[in-house]
């Protein structure tokens, strides 16, 4: 039902640099083509600094991009969606449909494309204005909150791995038992790889082969592309942890035509050397996010084979809190604001 109300509470950046202030704005109308969200679940993540700390395009501006929620109002010509229907938004905010990567298909890395909480306002809020190309369908299995973190590090990783060219029975080894990394050995292991995690610590065995992993390695205890190299070789090595000097270490294990996969992003170079690429053909390549039917297969493939995201909650009026938690690393999965919807 629409709201009675024509102001709503939301958590906002109001300059560059500037902290998360909740603030009351009007509750915004769609425009043709976009529909208002009711939001109930957004997720933090760390690609939220950006839009706090100088790069949205313009201020202020709300963040969040790990967003379920349900369609309150359609604009002019939205076709597909009814209100009442639980959606989620990305990263991806819609394309223009008339660029040279919109005629490639490549929406995500569209010249104007919209990207949910830098260029529009985004989900800690409790409604949200997008265009209907941005909505994915949530399946009923999924609970809101634990369906917003697979909004961006579940696509991300499940779409990098769906992706990677490795088949069933491979070797796939998952960097980091974090965020992305505790995502990435489920949707691996449910795949029917032969998922091997890779982390810090003897204490992060038991909690890896929980996930799924068939085998753990510690990296802190022995040569992770020497202990690879023993199993075999990976034919893919899932990066998300967010230091290169980890994932240079782990280069070795690849196996012929062994490629290295990154989805943890990091300033910093990674080491490796032409002899190592050239002499067993190795590649090293990024990976981000996806488009709106690719948000769809990873909520359809999560709810049906029971992979699911850890998190922490936290009502919208303690985002600042949330976000330092998680941006300090205190945090070790995911943290969702909830508006209580």
């Amino acid at each position: 039902m629409p709201s009675a109300r024509n102001t709503m509470y939301a958590v906002q950046v109001s300059r560059a640099g500037g902290p998360l202030e909740m603030v009351t704005r009007p509750i915004p109308e769609p425009a043709a083509g976009e529909v208002r969200v009711r939001v109930e679940a957004c997720s933090i993540c760390h690609s939220d600094a950006m839009a706090k700390e100088g790069g949205a395009s313009s201020y202020p501006r709300i963040p969040g991009h790990e967003i379920i929620g349900r369609v309150e109002k359609c604009g002019t010509g939205v076709v597909g969606w009814t209100a009442g229907q639980r959606v989620g938004i990305g990263w991806y905010g819609g394309h223009c449909g008339v660029c040279e990567r919109c005629r490639r298909g490549d929406f995500i890395l569209c010249a104007r494309a919209e990207v949910t909480g830098l260029t529009r306002d985004g989900g800690y809020a409790e409604y949200l204005v997008v265009s209907a190309q941005a909505l994915a369908a949530v399946p009923d299995a999924l609970s809101s909150r634990e369906a917003a973190p697979l909004l961006c590090a579940g696509i991300t990783t499940f779409n990098a791995l769906r992706n990677s060219g490795a088949s069933p029975g491979d070797v796939v080894a998952i960097l980091g038992l974090g965020g992305l990394g505790h995502l990435g050995v489920q949707f691996a292991s449910k795949m029917g790889f032969r998922t091997v995690a890779i982390a810090r610590g003897a204490d992060k065995a038991t909690f890896a082969r929980q996930l799924g992993a068939e085998q753990y390695i510690d990296s802190a205890a022995v040569d992770p592309g020497l202990a690879l190299t023993e199993l075999g070789g990976a034919r893919v090595i899932l990066a998300t942890v967010t230091a290169s000097e980890a994932m240079s270490a782990v280069i070795g294990g690849l196996g012929h035509r062994g490629l290295l996969l990154i989805v943890g992003a990091s300033p910093e170079p990674i080491e490796v050397s032409p002899l190592q690429l050239i002499r067993n053909r190795l590649s090293v390549t990024g990976w981000p996010s996806g488009s709106a039917i690719d948000s769809e297969d990873t909520l359809r493939f999560s709810a049906h084979f029971g992979v699911r995201p850890m998190i922490e909650r936290y009502p919208l009026d303690r985002a600042a809190e949330a976000y330092d938690r998680m941006m300090s690393g205190e945090a070790r999965f995911r943290v969702v604001l909830e508006t209580g919807a």
